[in-house]
């Protein structure tokens, strides 16, 4: 009555009411899941103490001695096939474990760490995305350090050839991590020397950002809104009503904006800060400012140019006068075809010539020459002059084909065929009715 057998050792996988009543399912599946695993170690203990103890009996009876000699290893085929049988076990409980559910993380643990993020950071609709990004990963690194924990705790990987390959990464705890923060004392270094080198954080600065952008936000170095709505203009006049413009708005410019930026710069706090070793390295950054707001008047102005000649939206085309004329026994337009498409591109080159002798801020209160670098970029000339060259070819196909029309009907009066054929009919002889 006191044997132990297999049914008394392994009682049924159910849980006394008691504990499951107030357990969730996934609790349930999971203490079940763990009860048969201790019930199948307790099965291996006892199958081999069991072959032990009938080794020990027959080898008693056998050699009527004690102790016992060991038990001999082996075969090499025979142990073979059974760490191999050993080691697809323990693959396959492996996938078991790492398959069951595992607790999810609580919620007040993740909104305690959103408490502890500044509000600054947390401001912004990028800002919530890449919280919500960042939740979803500590989540996920939860769920595979649970899960791993699981695994280890279940099961005991075999030290046996062919699973070298398994062993799990570290968890994720206080002896996998490292919360020192060595960058701390190179990020203060860092600050602190872009401070004192990025002279755009400079108060000076952010008050030259603003005169530019109030002075150029809406401006134009010619306006172009009104082309359109006159009459047909003679390119010749264009040109010449786009170089005063241009002239115009460079004296505007001086007189107004650049004064202003001298006046900031006259002033005792506007160097405040600024180390007398760095003042070239300030001035500058003050140039390369002025000469970056300079450069993006001129390419805006160039771009509304080019827009006018899209020719998805023709409604905005500028109308050129051209004439046909009759010179010297030669019918032509004028001005000529090429005469208009460099008419237009004088005024992108117009437009690229002003504002190019502007001193410099140091230049200018140190009595020096030196100028700002206000030349467009080479792209963007590039850019503009292909883009118009291919716009005046296309509208000019009307044109183009209306006088080679004119030409072939009416060339031949003015081109010398008509004379010739006259003079050659009066040179011969002819009745009164030819003659009629």
């Amino acid at each position: 009555s006191n044997k132990k057998t297999l049914r008394t050792l392994f009682l049924p996988r159910v849980l006394p009411s008691s504990v499951t009543s107030d357990m969730s399912p996934l609790q349930k599946k999971l203490l079940t899941y763990r009860r048969c695993n201790e019930q199948q170690k307790m099965l291996h203990q006892l199958l081999i103490d069991r072959a032990l103890k009938v080794y020990h009996v027959s080898m008693e009876e056998k050699y009527h001695r004690d102790p016992v000699p060991p038990i001999p290893e082996l075969p090499s085929t025979v142990r073979k096939y059974f760490l191999n049988i050993l080691a697809t076990n323990y693959l396959f409980m492996k996938k078991c474990v790492r398959r069951n559910p595992v607790v999810p993380i609580q919620q007040q643990w993740l909104m305690s760490m959103l408490k502890l993020v500044p509000q600054s950071l947390m401001e912004g609709k990028d800002r919530q995305l890449l919280a919500e990004k960042l939740l979803q990963e500590i989540i996920m690194d939860y769920e595979t350090s649970m899960r791993r924990y699981m695994v280890r705790s279940v099961l005991i990987k075999p030290d046996i050839e062919g699973l070298e390959d398994e062993e799990e990464a570290p968890l994720a705890g206080g002896d996998g991590l490292d919360f020192s923060r060595p960058w701390h004392n190179s990020f203060v270094q860092a600050k602190n020397k872009i401070l004192s080198n990025l002279h755009i954080l400079h108060p000076t600065m952010k008050a030259l950002l603003d005169l530019g952008y109030a002075a150029f936000s809406t401006f134009l170095i010619v306006d172009f809104s009104s082309l359109r709505l006159k009459e047909p203009v003679d390119c010749q006049s264009l040109k010449t009503d786009v170089s005063l413009s241009c002239s115009k708005a460079e004296e505007k410019i001086l007189s107004t904006w650049y004064q202003k930026v001298i006046s900031l710069f006259t002033q005792k706090e506007a160097l405040n800060g600024v180390k007398l070793d760095r003042v070239d390295s300030f001035y500058n950054c003050v140039a390369t400012l002025m000469s970056n707001q300079l450069k993006e008047l001129l390419r805006r102005t160039v771009e509304v140019f080019v827009k006018l000649f899209d020719p998805e939206d023709r409604n905005c085309v500028p109308l050129f006068k051209m004439e046909l004329t009759l010179d010297e026994k030669k019918m032509e337009f004028y001005p000529s075809f090429q005469d208009l498409e460099e008419g237009i591109l004088f005024i992108v080159n117009r437009i690229g010539q002003t504002l190019q002798n502007i001193q410099t801020v140091h230049s200018c209160l140190m009595g020096g020459t030196t100028t700002l670098d206000t030349e467009l970029p080479n792209h963007v000339i590039v850019w503009a002059t292909s883009t118009l060259k291919k716009s005046v070819r296309d509208n000019l196909e009307g044109p183009k084909e209306y006088f080679e029309n004119y030409v072939e009907r009416y060339g031949w009066l003015v081109d010398g065929t008509a004379q010739a054929r006259i003079e050659r009919f009066e040179a011969e002889e002819h009745s009164f009715d030819e003659y009629t």
